[in-house]
């Protein structure tokens, strides 16, 4: 459904975002992830249809996105700080984005004012940040697009609210076939909630899997041998995205196959062995010091 090809985004002859390609089904959850300053938000509004890309192209079904008007009034944005127009209440909000967006159903947006319990009278910046949030998420849903970016969507929310946004947004892709692009810096959240997941890192998509795929590729393996030598050997040939010794045992972070590792490793006879999951936020973390991202303070 959405398609980028080699795009390229250049502010003062610096590239934030720099030959990307990146795919994303309909009706799936993505979760971009990345560190600060790896392009993810310029991506975002590239999608959006906000920036326009200097090289590539970026489509939704086939059509460009950028000054694309039928195509724009399907997609909306939710920005780390949500913008709403000066002095506006919600209800004034709402008659906003009613002349914009031709799907809108004044039926649910009535409804949505039982799950968010906001006063749509209320001036939206007397608001709090949270507040402003349930307020943006309220009008985008009463929107009802085909596909919702969403940058730092949950900051500012407290946990009943994530929980009551998330329900609505799987209702919506049940529904509807809602196609959702999450940045998120709370890889907790991200992962109960994406199908599929893109790293960037200094403008550049480094690794794009399915969230399942991802999980099942990469493995924290604890071990001890009767000698250095030994564990030398036993690991010749893993793809080790990180390595550390605590001890007399050995912290490997591999990549590969379950049984394959099982099968490299075993046959040394080690004297401990435990091979365990890895959370999308460990991950995160041993992807992106395998692309030369500092993360010895992170691991200390």
């Amino acid at each position: 459904m959405i398609d980028v090809q080699h795009v390229t985004k250049t502010f003062e002859k610096e590239d934030a975002v720099h030959d990307l390609n990146l795919s994303v089904k309909q009706g799936h959850i993505y979760g971009l992830l990345g560190s600060n300053g790896a392009g993810k938000t310029t991506l975002l509004k590239i999608l959006a249809g906000i920036y326009r890309q200097d090289e590539g192209t970026v489509q939704i079904d086939g059509e460009p996105v950028y000054e694309n008007v039928p195509k724009k009034q399907k997609v909306i944005f939710i920005p780390d700080n949500p913008y709403f127009l000066p002095q506006a209440s919600i209800k004034q909000m709402a008659a906003y984005y009613r002349s914009f967006y031709p799907n809108w159903d004044e039926e649910r947006y009535q409804k949505l004012e039982q799950v968010f319990q906001i006063d749509p009278k209320r001036k939206i910046q007397r608001l709090s940040k949270g507040m402003k949030r349930q307020a943006a998420f309220w009008l985008a849903l009463s929107a009802m697009p085909e596909i919702l970016i969403l940058d730092e969507p949950i900051d500012g929310l407290d946990p009943v609210m994530r929980q009551k946004i998330k329900n609505l947004l799987f209702q919506d892709i049940a529904e509807r076939d809602v196609t959702v692009i999450i940045s998120s810096h709370n890889l907790r959240e991200i992962e109960d909630i994406c199908d599929q997941v893109g790293i960037m890192h200094n403008g550049t998509l480094r690794i794009e899997k399915e969230l399942d795929e991802l999980k099942t590729d990469t493995h924290k393996v604890q071990a001890a041998f009767d000698s250095d030598e030994t564990k030398e050997e036993a690991a010749a040939g893993l793809n080790i995205l990180h390595e550390e010794k605590r001890g007399s045992v050995y912290l490997l972070i591999v990549r590969g196959d379950r049984e394959a590792i099982e099968e490299q490793l075993k046959p040394y006879e080690p004297r401990v062995f435990d091979l365990l999951p890895l959370t999308l936020e460990e991950i995160f973390i041993y992807e992106m010091g395998g692309i030369g991202y500092d993360i010895e303070s992170v691991l200390l």
